[in-house]
Order: C-alpha cells, then structure tokens, then sequence
C-alpha cells in the first residue's frame, strides 16, 4: 500500500531515512543550546527592565537592541551573513555541521522573547511574597521566576520547536540537508509530488509529537 502511494519514495528509501536523520540530527543537537540561551536571555531581559527584580538599564538596553536587531534579519539573510563565522566555528558551512551554529543564532532572540514576556507575566504578589520571607534575589529568580513559570515556558518552548522545524527545512534547502533538501531535490525540482508529501507528512509526525508532548508538561505542571 505505502509503495503505491508513495512509488519514488519506495524506489529509494535510503534518500528518505538519510533526509529524517538530517532533521533529527539539526533539532535535537542545536535545541539544547537555543533552550539554554532563550532562557538566560529572556530572564536577563525581565529582571534588568525598568521596575525589574533587578533594574539594570546597562545590561537592559544592549541585550534587548541586539534581540531586536537579531529578530528582524530574516533567516536567509542571516545565514548568509554567518557563513564566514560558521565556517570558522564549525569547519564548515554546509552539512548538518554547519547548519548547528545558523540555527541556534536564528532561534535563540525570539525564543528569548518568548520567555521575556512569560517572565513579565508573573504576578507582582508571587515576588512580593518572597521577599517579605526573606529570599534572596537567586533564590527568588529559582523559587519563582522558574519553577513557578514551568507551564508557560512549556507552552513557548513547543511554539518555538515548532518555529525551529521551519527554519531547519529553510537551511536543508540551501544546502544542510534533512526533509526540507529532500522535498525540493527528490520532489520538486523532480515533479515526484508524493516525495514532497512523505516530506510533509515526516515533519507534520514529528511536530504532532512535539505538541504532544510539550502539552502534558504544560498541563501536569500548571499551578493555576
């Protein structure tokens, strides 16, 4: 049944699992740093605004200039002006190696504003009352600022995810590989349509799964 829905992806199967393994490769080598640096970003943004838990207009305005500026370079473009410096870092600018760097540098600002705006949101009465038991400011930013935010930053995290699938199929296109190389080499420039929807299918699996998942955390750890 799959070989009659999908004969040029049965005639070479090994292009497919190759083009699956790429993605899997980019997501979950380069996720871990953007997390990592979404979060420091986004809580450095939040504690150092103007009435923050700890105001620092020095720190404040650089880092939201250059999330700013970051977010508004389109993801080609950045790519593009990043190819000497992915070169330098990773030894390369094309393959999976040299499409690690491009990634996280893409994704990192605007998740760092997603987790911003999650930070902001927390209730004034949940700092407040911290405070008035004596926390200090690290304690505050874990006791509150993290664990009290688990649901949310679960919901932008899998929005993110979801986002960064996209960005993965734009730089597989352009030379990294993965589902989006595999869609326009094997189906589009080929006419093969049902290369381009197993392509789609792929991703639409993976990011179900993703969905899936970042949901039940966001639910089992919603305080609300």
């Amino acid at each position: 049944m799959l070989t009659s829905l999908f004969p040029h992806v049965a005639q070479n199967p090994e292009a497919f699992l190759k083009a699956v393994t790429q993605t899997f490769q980019m997501f979950f080598i380069a996720t871990p740093f953007w997390f990592v640096l979404g979060v420091f970003f986004g809580l450095l943004l939040s504690i150092t605004r103007k009435g923050g838990l700890c105001e620092n207009p020095l720190v404040f305005e650089p880092i939201d200039k250059l999330v700013n500026l970051c977010r508004s370079i389109p993801f080609v473009i950045m790519i593009a002006l990043l190819f000497p410096l992915t070169r330098l870092i990773a030894g390369t600018a094309i393959g999976v190696d040299g499409a690690i760097f491009p990634l996280i540098v893409g994704i990192t600002p605007f998740f760092s504003r997603q987790v911003e705006s999650v930070f902001n949101a927390l209730r004034p009465t949940l700092i407040e009352s911290a405070q008035a038991m004596g926390f200090g400011r690290i304690a505050i930013i874990w006791r509150v600022f993290l664990r009290e935010s688990i649901s949310k930053l679960a919901r932008v995290t899998t929005i993110t995810c979801i986002s960064f699938n996209s960005e993965i199929a734009v730089i597989g296109a352009i030379g990294a590989g993965g589902l989006g190389d595999y869609a326009i080499r094997y189906g589009f420039e080929r006419n093969q349509l049902d290369v381009t929807i197993a392509a789609v299918l792929a991703l639409l699996v993976f990011i179900t799964i993703i969905q899936t998942i970042g949901t039940f955390i966001g639910r089992i750890n919603n305080h609300e």
